[in-house]
């Protein structure tokens, strides 16, 4: 599975911002896909999750209710819609699947089996 992150970007703070990742492999459709952040100087975080089907989904409580993840099965995408961004949402935004046969929608990043290379946003205030 490869997996390619784009998006990102310079926005104002209250800004709007929509990730986007592209998977690659006809079996998409049955991964958990979830994205990840790493600030500057800091470790990478979770910030949400989705299942195959795209009616589960959890968030991180530093982003709930600005951001929200979907996916398009037919497209092989999943995205990350990003609203009232702030200064602190400043990261390496990146994508990572489970892999096949792996249902549990995990906040841990060492159980995801496949990562995109990472898209900046910053977000100035």
């Amino acid at each position: 599975v490869q997996l390619q992150a784009s998006g990102g970007g310079l926005v104002q703070a209250g800004g709007s911002l929509r990730l986007s990742c592209a998977a690659s492999g006809r079996t998409f459709s049955t991964y958990v896909m979830g994205w990840f952040r790493q600030a500057p100087g800091k470790e990478r975080e979770f910030v949400a999750v989705i299942n195959w089907s795209g009616d589960t989904t959890y968030y991180a409580d530093s982003v709930k209710g600005r951001f929200t993840i979907s996916r398009d099965n037919a497209k092989n995408t999943v995205y990350l819609q990003m609203n009232s961004l702030k200064a602190e949402d400043t990261a390496v935004y990146y994508c990572a699947s489970r892999g096949g046969g792996r249902t549990y929608l995990s906040r841990f990043q060492h159980e995801y089996l496949y990562w995109g290379q990472g898209t900046l946003v910053t977000v100035s205030s």
